[in-house]
């Protein structure tokens, strides 16, 4: 006997998931290039601690980056119809990054069956950084 195939999304299907390595100085240096975000909270170690900060911590953008990163590995971008986040906590120098997305509720958008899905990033110690949600067409 064969498993039944799944055709049809349900409410709490997992559609993103992505585990992103450590977070390094390396990839903050690199950001700030490219972004264009000079903070130095972000890269300067004497900076960080003179502003009570134990060490430096990544940018809300790039941890906002690896969510979109994350959204559009799993949903191809011509399907994804809204897209926002909310920063919840800072993103420490280190931290392993897990991104996942799962079906809260069916919706219509635009006159379009669509899906809104609930999105998360936490790091290794399951601390939530980044909250947001999509809305996907289906």
């Amino acid at each position: 006997m064969s498993t039944p195939v799944k055709t049809q999304p349900a409410i709490g299907d997992r559609i993103v998931h992505k585990v992103f390595p450590p977070i390094n100085r390396h990839t903050l240096a690199l950001y700030c290039g490219a972004s264009g975000d000079h903070n130095p909270i972000h890269v300067d170690l004497d900076f960080a601690k003179a502003a009570g900060y134990p060490d430096v911590f990544t940018h809300g953008m790039l941890v906002m980056g690896y969510l979109g990163q994350a959204l559009t590995d799993a949903v191809p971008p011509p399907r994804l119809r809204m897209f926002s986040t909310r920063f919840v906590a800072i993103t420490q120098l280190g931290a392993r990054l897990t991104c996942e997305g799962h079906i809260a509720e069916f919706v219509e958008h635009d006159g379009e069956r669509c899906a809104k899905l609930a999105l998360t990033t936490k790091d290794e110690n399951g601390d939530l950084k980044l909250a947001g949600e999509a809305v996907i067409a289906l």
